[in-house]
C-alpha cells in the first residue's frame, strides 16, 4: 500500500535542496540509473509521488507511460539545472489527455 512519501531523483545539485525540505532522494546523472532506481521504488510501494528531473527523464518515454498507466505512484518531471522543455511537454500531454484540450498554451 502507497503510504505517501515523495521522492525526488536526478542531478546532485537539484535534489539536494529536496532533502532539506524532507523529500527521499536519489542522485541519477542518466536514464539507465533512473530507471534502476525507479523501479526500486515502484517495487517498495512507498511513494505516492516521484519527481525527476528532466534531464534524465527524457529517454525515458516507454518506462513512464508505463508508470502512467497505474494510479501510483505519480511519476512528475522537474525542470533541470538548463530546461529542455521535456518536463513541460509531458504536462502538457496530461493536461490534455485529461480534458481533451490544450489549456496550458493554447494562443488562441
Amino acid at each position: 500500500m502507497t503510504q505517501g512519501k515523495v521522492a525526488v531523483i536526478g542531478e546532485k545539485q537539484i535534489v539536494t535542496a529536496f532533502k532539506a525540505i524532507g523529500f527521499d532522494t536519489f542522485f541519477a546523472d542518466d536514464p539507465q540509473v533512473t530507471t534502476d532506481i525507479l523501479r526500486k521504488l515502484v517495487k517498495e510501494n512507498t511513494y505516492a509521488v516521484i519527481f525527476i528531473t528532466e534531464d534524465v527523464a527524457k529517454g525515458m518515454d516507454e518506462t513512464l507511460a508505463i508508470l502512467k498507466s497505474r494510479s501510483y505512484p505519480i511519476v512528475v518531471p522537474l525542470p533541470s539545472l538548463e530546461p529542455n522543455g521535456y518536463g513541460m511537454d509531458c504536462i502538457k500531454k496530461d493536461v490534455e489527455k485529461a480534458i481533451g484540450v490544450d489549456i496550458l498554451f493554447n494562443k488562441d
